[in-house]
């Protein structure tokens, strides 16, 4: 016995040898060993198109049904200087050419601005301003100067020579390069800057001597100076149209003509008597820093700049990006609060905990640059947007998620919605025939007769004023499951009108089973395969019919997201030539989304059909 058992085992041995460790089995028990779920199964997963679909679909489906948890949709975000940014993470990504030398560093919203100990520029990031205005490139006159200062502004860039020579480049028209007369005559007498800032077309100039001059766009900015408070003026913050100054004597004014009822002129009443050190600004706060480490933040603080964190250290400097605050300590650690959405306040931890010595801050928009000891610059915040930004500064890659979710959900109960009603009327239909199969089939001629895109065109011109995005969403849920069930309903109805002849709906009959139970029990099931094949390619149907609609402008409206409407910039020129990614990614995600899902479907009608399994 033993002898015999040990033989069957070699003679299995050898055959999974021979044949690639598959048993040999003849066809009669290969037929009583699978069952039609595994016939079909087996024949899906031979297709290694099919697989690649289905593996494409199901991280699609994973990246929209998990992805809205980490890139979080706000419908009120934008953000004016964020838009039409190309893809990439190069927004703090500083030249090799500069490592090791860095001497200043000018952080712009979207870009950088360096110059190494040579007092050479160097740029980086995204530095176009409009089609023609790059601010890359840099006049020769400024690379033929030892430049000591820079200042990087929303759309141009102030650069100070070591002879005290100021340069402008970028956006000029709105005044940006034109200096004062009293500027061209203390420049001429010999001044000596001792700081530059530069903000939404405007910029401003601090000299020794405690004068404060400023230029450029008027209409936007209040620039004007009180004459009373020149030749007191030790710093200078800018916001974004407005600024405040640190006089010598530690108090902190608004210097310019429109005070009344501006909320930078209304400082804390715990300020009150305290000598100011240092000053910040954002886009529309300061921030004070006393000689005693308090700090303290006023202006309209709408994005947190008013939460002062507990410092383990007094405060030494305090610098301003868009909306948010850095502070370094004594201690020599550093600490940034405020906005966070890019991770703007996420401090490296090396600099956190005082690891390293600190001999330069720089922080812009979204941006921090710290400059060690050793020459080393650790960088935090906006680095750039994977499939870049919108015409409204809105990140492409969070809205082609949450897109993705809208389309696929609406999709989804359509088919849901059309099925139940195609299922239930179709099967009353094939079961009964007579007079209920001619009004149901009656019914569903009207209904499939009817023009889909141009009859939701109307209905949305008529009550869809009225409605929200999301109510939008659920009425064109709804329209698209009522029209959408008479392809399902006949091919139930065919599948019924021959199952109904077979012999266990006979029995069936026979055993007093009642005939509703008999067709949503017992027919239902065995035409099952052929029902989730419809559904497959009605899926891809449907999602394809909302995006239609929605790119024509009469599906769910902006600012919720769909893969349809973020298609609409794609019938403007301007958008298909010089901001491709808008129309690219969406319409490459869609596609491919649409694909798979018809390829899924193509396999699994091949699966089901009984001569497509013959040897």
């Amino acid at each position: 016995m033993a002898s015999n058992k040990k033989e069957f085992f070699l003679v299995r041995w050898f055959k999974r040898l021979v044949v690639g460790r598959k048993e040999v089995v003849d066809i009669m028990h290969e037929e009583q060993l699978q069952t039609p779920f595994k016939t079909m199964l087996k024949k899906f997963l031979k297709k290694k198109t099919v697989i690649f679909a289905l593996t494409m679909f199901l991280l699609i489906f994973a990246m929209v049904l998990i992805g809205p948890k980490y890139w979080v949709l706000d419908l009120s975000e934008q953000d004016s200087t964020l838009i039409n940014l190309p893809p990439g993470y190069n927004m703090m990504s500083i030249p090799d050419s500069m490592k090791g030398k860095v001497s200043d560093i000018a952080a712009g919203g979207t870009y950088g601005l360096g110059i190494d100990t040579d007092g050479h520029i160097h740029t980086w990031g995204t530095t176009r301003i409009t089609e023609k205005i790059d601010l890359a490139d840099i006049p020769e006159e400024v690379r033929q100067a030892k430049i000591v200062k820079l200042a990087a502004g929303s759309d141009h860039a102030v650069a100070l020579a070591e002879d005290g020579q100021l340069y402008v480049w970028g956006n000029t028209r709105l005044q940006q390069g034109n200096f004062t007369s009293e500027m061209k005559k203390d420049q001429k007498d010999g001044w000596n800057i001792t700081q530059l800032e530069a903000s939404t077309q405007f910029s401003a100039v601090v000299t020794d001597e405690g004068n404060l001059y400023m230029w450029g766009n008027k209409n936007q900015s209040d620039i004007n100076v009180n004459k009373k408070y020149q030749g007191k003026i030790a710093k200078v913050a800018l916001t974004a149209n407005h600024y405040v100054a640190l006089l010598n004597d530690g108090s902190v004014v608004y210097a310019g003509s429109k005070a009344k009822g501006n909320p930078l002129s209304s400082q804390p009443k715990e300020m009150k008597g305290k000598t100011i050190v240092d000053i910040a600004s954002t886009s529309s706060a300061v921030a004070a820093l006393t000689d005693d480490g308090q700090v303290f933040v006023w202006g309209n603080t709408v994005r947190g700049e008013e939460k002062i964190p507990e410092f383990t250290s007094p405060v030494k400097n305090i610098y301003g990006g868009r909306y948010h605050f850095t502070a370094v300590l004594e201690d020599n650690s550093v600490v940034s609060w405020g906005n966070n959405k890019y991770k703007q306040t996420d401090v490296p931890s090396a600099l956190a905990n005082g690891e390293k010595e600190i001999v330069g801050m720089y922080v812009g928009n979204h941006q921090n640059y710290a400059l060690t000891g050793d020459g080393e610059v650790i960088t935090w915040g906006l680095k750039g947007f994977l499939l870049g930004t919108d015409d409204l500064g809105r990140d492409m890659l969070t809205r082609i998620v949450n897109g993705g979710a809208v389309t696929m959900t609406v999709g989804a109960i359509s088919v849901v919605i059309a099925t139940i009603i195609g299922v239930l009327l179709g099967g009353l239909a094939g079961y009964f025939g007579g007079k209920v199969d001619i009004l149901i089939m009656r019914i569903a001629e009207i209904v499939g007769g009817l023009p889909f895109i141009p009859f939701a065109m109307i209905l949305s011109a008529v009550i869809g004023s009225r409605l929200d995005s999301n109510q939008k969403m659920y009425l064109i849920m709804v329209v698209l499951g009522v029209l959408s069930w008479t392809g399902t309903c006949r091919l139930v109805r065919a599948q019924i009108l021959a199952q109904r002849e077979m012999e266990y709906v006979t029995a069936a009959k026979a055993m007093g089973i009642k005939e509703v139970t008999i067709v949503f029990r017992h027919i239902l099931p065995n035409v099952m395969a052929l029902l989730l094949v419809d559904m497959t390619l009605s899926f891809a149907t449907c999602m394809l019919t909302e995006s239609t609609l929605s790119y024509l402008g009469f599906g769910i409206p902006l600012p919720q997201p769909t893969w349809g409407n973020l298609l609409d910039g794609a019938n403007n020129s301007v958008v298909i030539q010089q901001y491709w990614w808008r129309w690219v990614f969406p319409a490459a995600i869609f596609g491919m989304c649409t694909i798979c899902i018809n390829m899924i479907g193509d396999g699994l009608r091949d699966a089901v059909d009984p001569k497509s399994n013959e040897r």
